[in-house]
């Protein structure tokens, strides 16, 4: 927060007793620019843009903050439709802030604002009040001065700010030292009517009184003007009296934290041994993608829009669901520690509110701040446990396919395994010779410097070269095991899928079962525990069944064991989180093989997740709408 200087309140000055605040709605910024202002000057009174209808009911909803309520004042109804207008008592609206801060300071609480049958809705783009970190108040708000439109003549607005000035005319007669929270777009104008004295128009009659309700939790987000846990994370510092002038990007960082956090927990069981692929590296990457897409927007701080497109694109649907989920949470209105009042609980919108009965009426926010509209985003969250039992007793047990964007994930990165063993199967192969005639394949800078220091002068020292032979032999199975040891109740269901074309391997598995994660109708998730791929496809016997395997003990080694009594080449590549036990290089041995061994390490956490998980379709005619049930 940059200070206030002698400027600044020349600035604000209405008069030698008045002085005003310009805000803009829906800004926690401006709202810690409002209680520093108040609590660095000593006023005998302050001036909130409210009508006085509201005043006790606003004041019983700040008494119990922080539970979130309404103030809601309903107007004569359409044709169609029940209207009303409300003020939220939200602790990080600027106008919610002072009055709080002046009933804790004792301050005397005027409310100027002019009652209306039926309130009409202005709402102002303005600049984004994260930039008073650098800037002070007076320069954010001259800097709008030649932006700011003239009230129309007649209009609602203009006539509310002609009555303001009136009531403040009549504050200075009982008050030496005033401070009047004002809209930055009625600021200039607000100073106009107060120095000429325009005529006004009196208060309108309200079409019935106004009540107060609290908020559902579920609707928290469309009722404050922040997100509910960066306003839970305000509330907590104002109870532990702590500094929260950088919370409104520090806040952003909690979020994702504890969205992390919350993210770990809820797959730490299921995914025990799976690197987290949620890295520092990738928050601080994630971070600097939000940046840009909200200078995309011209925006310094992320809506949650953005917030949850980046979680999206970076970690996925889960921990985006996960995100959205945490933002959304506020801490404090359901909390059992603090006093439960008796009041009817009001569900929220973007334009409309709900009764407790189930009456819909279009509601109209006081003190709305940016326009908030509805943008779409895809995202694919866990059904919930009834459906997927519904799901899993309609399964047909004779049908079965897998999802062919997943068999082409797994075909590529096993292709790729077979790659890098035949990289090593030369490398075995090098030789190593002095430099004659010809490079080779490249000077082994390793034996050249080992010569170095033997080479007596003055003879000059030598140069080997390396030659790399081509590989000897294909790579026909690679084994993939992901999880060391693997519980046989956890991958109870063992099969052997045959290849539907001659692009896919042949492939033995053990996996957790489908039919307990069903995640669309026909369709079940299921975790590779341990799988083989041989390719080009052959039909085998089913390796789960076949007795020439049962002297094997775990799933690892039987897996092992098939892949070596079907392989026709006598190397195996093998995938593995740990280093072959003797068991398994002894089950290779004993059908005359060999294993190259590559660490399951050297591919990213998030590259295997993807690999492990996969689906299976209870029929082929599914694929036509599998997608809209699978994620990413």
């Amino acid at each position: 927060m940059v200070r206030e200087t002698q400027l600044t309140r020349q600035i604000f000055t209405l008069s030698p007793q008045i002085q005003v605040i310009p805000i803009t709605h829906g800004s926690s910024d401006i709202a810690k620019e409002v209680r520093e202002l108040l609590l660095s000057r000593r006023a005998d009174c302050l001036a909130v843009p409210l009508p006085p209808s509201g005043a006790e009911l606003i004041e019983r909803g700040i008494a119990q903050l922080p539970r979130i309520s309404l103030v809601i004042w309903p107007e004569p109804a359409s044709e169609h439709e029940s209207v009303c207008n409300f003020v939220p008592i939200d602790p990080c609206q600027p106008v919610i802030m002072g009055l709080r801060v002046a009933m804790t300071e004792d301050m005397a609480r005027a409310y100027i604002d002019r009652d209306v049958t039926r309130f009409e809705l202005i709402s102002y783009p303005v600049p984004d009040p994260y930039s008073l970190r650098y800037v002070s108040l007076a320069a954010y708000c001259t800097a709008l001065l030649p932006f700011l439109p003239y009230p129309k003549p007649q209009s609602q607005h203009w006539q509310r700010i002609k009555w303001m000035a009136f009531k403040l005319h009549e504050l200075e007669l009982d008050y030496r030292h005033i401070v009047c929270l004002c809209p930055v777009e009625d600021w200039p104008w607000l100073r106009e009517a107060y120095r000429e004295r325009l005529p006004y128009e009196p208060p309108e009659t309200v079409a019935g009184a106004p009540i107060l309700c609290s908020v559902a939790p579920s609707t928290l987000y469309f009722a404050l003007c922040e997100l509910p846990f960066l306003t839970a994370l305000f509330e907590r510092r104002r109870a532990e009296a702590r500094a929260d002038e950088a919370l409104t990007v520090d806040g952003v960082k909690e979020l994702l934290l504890e969205s992390r956090r919350r993210w770990r927990e809820r797959r730490s069981a299921e995914f025990a041994q799976e690197a987290d692929w949620v890295t520092p590296n990738l928050l601080q990457q994630y971070l600097q993608y939000v940046r840009n897409l909200s200078l995309l927007e011209c925006r310094l701080t992320p809506d949650l829009y953005t917030l949850v497109v980046a979680a999206k694109q970076m970690a996925g649907d889960d921990f985006a669901v996960t995100l959205l989920e945490t933002a959304k949470t506020y801490c404090y209105q359901d909390d059992p520690d603090l006093d439960k009042p008796s009041l009817p609980v009001w569900k929220v919108g973007v334009t409309h509110l709900e009764s407790p009965e189930g009456e819909v009426a279009r509601g109209k926010n006081r003190l709305q701040g940016e326009p908030v509209v509805w943008r779409s985003l895809w995202l694919k969250p866990e059904p919930p446990p009834l459906r997927k039992r519904q799901w899993a007793y309609q399964w047909n047990p004779f049908r079965q396919c897998s999802w062919p964007p997943e068999d082409m994930r797994i075909e590529g990165f096993a292709a790729r395994v077979r790659e890098h063993a035949r990289t090593v199967l030369g490398a075995d192969w090098a030789r190593t010779e002095k430099f004659m005639t010809s490079l080779r394949d490249g000077i082994d800078l390793r034996e050249t410097l080992r010569q170095w220091p033997l080479t007596a002068p003055p003879r000059k020292p030598d140069i080997y070269v390396k030659e790399i032979p081509p590989s000897r032999g294909n790579v026909e199975i690679v084994i993939m095991l992901f999880e060391v040891p693997a519980d046989p109740h956890t991958f109870s269901w063992q099969a052997t899928w045959y290849a539907e074309h001659p692009h896919e391997s042949t492939l033995c598995f053990y996996a957790t079962p489908f039919l307990e994660n069903m995640v669309g109708p026909g369709i079940g998730q299921s975790r590779y525990g341990g799988a083989f791929f041989l390719f080009p496809p052959r039909p085998i016997p089913n390796i789960w069944e076949d007795p020439r395997f049962a002297f094997t003990r775990t799933l690892e080694e039987r897996l092992i064991a098939g892949a070596a009594a079907h392989s026709r080449e006598a190397v195996l590549t093998l995938v593995s989180p740990i280093s072959p036990l003797m068991s398994w290089r002894t089950i290779v041995r004993r059908f005359g093989r060999k294993l190259v061994v590559i660490p399951l390490s050297r591919f990213s956490g998030q590259t295997i997740a993807r690999l492990r998980r996969f689906h299976v379709l209870n029929g082929h005619e599914i694929r036509s709408f599998a997608a809209q049930f699978i994620q990413g």
